[in-house]
């Protein structure tokens, strides 16, 4: 009973508070319900970003990595600090300066219409085929684990997470359909920092218990089963026998993981659409940066926890790590508490599941919709629209959820590997846009296609022995290649120029970059003090 009521009170309390938030906004409006109105803070921008990205693909498949793989899988996190340095320094300057509300837009503006098409047809392929479906699943597993669904409705574990997956899914949709950008972006503001409490009392009450009332003494403790675990440096091989095994060696922090985090990072739609949403550039590089710091602190909830499972539970669960998250919470939480984490873990599980449904509506509307079926739709028509989309969207992806367990590396790992066909070919194309500029609309889209080929040639058809995130950079680089190859036939006619568009206030935040510094430091400092444990 507890546990239902601390659930339906912070529930409750986050609809109540959003709702009130909105209560004078308009949302039929184009930039109402499409970018929060412009209006956004940098701690609402945040808060949004960290709540986007950080989700139950990342609590359950992140702590069951580092559960069996220790801590190496800890790049994917702090890297991203480098990578929101990169958005708020040189790529949010100049996407608010042309006023854009998607991504495709500025291809547009580099290179032509059509490559604006392909990359928004390709996000929305993204959203539903890796992104959407992984996320629903892996938060039904942590809520019928924790509130046991299957045994409260006397039916079978499968139908309890068919089950949980519907009920998530319905209420994100309704989230997203309803209430837009603004309204997922203050949910995501109080569940953002509730996930940041709830998560790190996880490892905090499990040192408490080991070291039996001393933090200290529980990390001595923990640190001393398994000291390997703690060291973020892999030796995997990452080329020849193993390598398509391997979880994340230390080489492929220098190739294809820089292409990926730069992607993720500033050109996502889903992520950077809050910082395009900014009142202002000072407010959206106040919202990157202290995500950056926020990255830097979230392995405390997505790796740390694993590793303390492993001294609870040793190798038990080697070959099922993905239930080992869930089994440590119902270990060290109290009963009352449980209730409020999985409000939390809800509220995660609808922050991605929202925000992916409102860059894809956002993309189908003002990319799709309005340039090939109606030109002079009213802005009331877009948002209509965009509506639409996102429940079939959300209907698609809770039919598929249920389908994608199983996965032998764990899901986190699975849904990277998936996300590699779509991101690294749309990076090549936009960051051409800005840093190539022979490179043209012809050469562009010869890029977009070979890219997609390739991955899925080498990757999947031919099986080479090569870490996936390997196969990332040498694919960025033979894009380029073809870019420029193509582009030598088909040159670009006019110089691409950033023409100022008046939406916003340009001036930057007078610490964005102290800020960036500090970030990047302490990111090198993590990789010298741990990199030798």
């Amino acid at each position: 009973m507890l546990q239902f009521l601390s659930f339906l009170l912070f529930t409750g309390f986050v609809a109540f508070y959003a709702t009130w938030q909105l209560r004078k906004d308009k949302l039929n409006t184009q930039d109402g319900y499409f970018l929060g109105g412009r209006s956004l803070t940098g701690i609402v921008i945040a808060g949004s970003m960290l709540l986007t990205n950080i989700s139950t693909e990342h609590l359950i498949g992140m702590n069951g990595s580092s559960y069996k793989n220790g801590a190496i899988i800890i790049a994917w996190e702090v890297t991203s600090a480098l990578a929101l340095v990169a958005a708020a320094m040189y790529f949010m300057p100049r996407y608010l300066k042309m006023g854009l509300t998607t991504i495709p837009e500025f291809l547009e503006k580099r290179f032509d219409g059509l490559t604006r098409t392909l990359i928004a047809l390709l996000l929305i392929i993204s959203f539903v085929s890796t992104l959407l479906p992984i996320v629903l699943y892996t938060g039904a597993i942590n809520i019928e684990s924790i509130f046991e669904i299957s045994d409260l409705l006397n039916v079978s574990k499968q139908q309890g997470l068919w089950i949980t997956v519907l009920v998530v899914g319905v209420l994100g949709g309704i989230y997203a359909i309803f209430g837009g950008l603004k309204m997922v972006a203050y949910t995501d503001t109080i569940n953002g920092f509730g996930l940041l409490i709830a998560g790190l009392l996880v490892p905090l009450l499990a040192l408490i218990d080991i070291g039996g009332g001393s933090v200290w003494d529980g990390l001595s403790k923990v640190f001393a089963n398994s000291p390997d675990k703690f060291n973020v440096v892999s030796r995997e091989a990452s080329v020849g026998p193993g390598a398509r095994e391997a979880i994340l060696p230390f080489s492929v922090l220098f190739t294809g993981l820089i292409i990926n985090q730069l992607y993720f990072w500033t050109m996502h739609q889903s992520i950077i659409q809050r910082a395009l949403g900014a009142v202002s550039l000072k407010e959206a590089q106040k919202g990157l940066l202290f995500t950056g710091v926020l990255k830097i602190l979230i392995p405390l909830v997505i790796v740390l926890p694993g590793i303390i499972a492993f001294y609870y539970f040793g190798d038990t669960y080697y070959e099922n790590q993905d239930v080992v998250y869930p089994l440590l919470l119902k270990k060290v939480l109290p009963l009352w508490l449980t209730g409020f984490f999985v409000a939390v873990v809800m509220g995660a599980v609808l922050s991605t599941f929202n925000s992916a449904l409102n860059s894809a509506a956002t993309i189908f509307s003002l990319g799709i919709y309005q340039r090939y079926v109606n030109p002079k739709a009213s802005e009331l028509r877009l948002v209509t629209i965009g509506k639409s989309v996102s429940t079939i969207l959300a209907v698609f992806a809770i039919g598929v959820a249920p389908f994608v367990g199983n996965a032998p590396e764990g899901l986190y790992q699975l849904l990277q590997q998936l996300n590699g066909i779509f991101f690294i070919p749309m990076a090549t194309v936009i960051l051409a846009g800005f840093f190539f500029p022979k490179v043209s609309a012809v050469g562009a889209k010869a890029g977009l296609i070979f890219g997609l080929v390739f991955y899925v040639v080498v990757y999947f058809g031919l099986a080479v022995d090569l870490h996936f995130v390997h196969v990332w950079g040498i694919e960025f680089v033979l894009n380029v290649a073809v870019m420029h190859l193509v582009s030598i036939y088909y040159p670009r006619k006019n110089p691409f120029v950033i023409e100022d568009a008046g939406v916003l206030n340009l001036e930057q935040w007078k610490y964005a970059k102290g800020l960036s510094i500090a970030l990047v430091v302490i990111t090198l400092i993590i990789y010298i003090l741990l990199g030798n444990v």
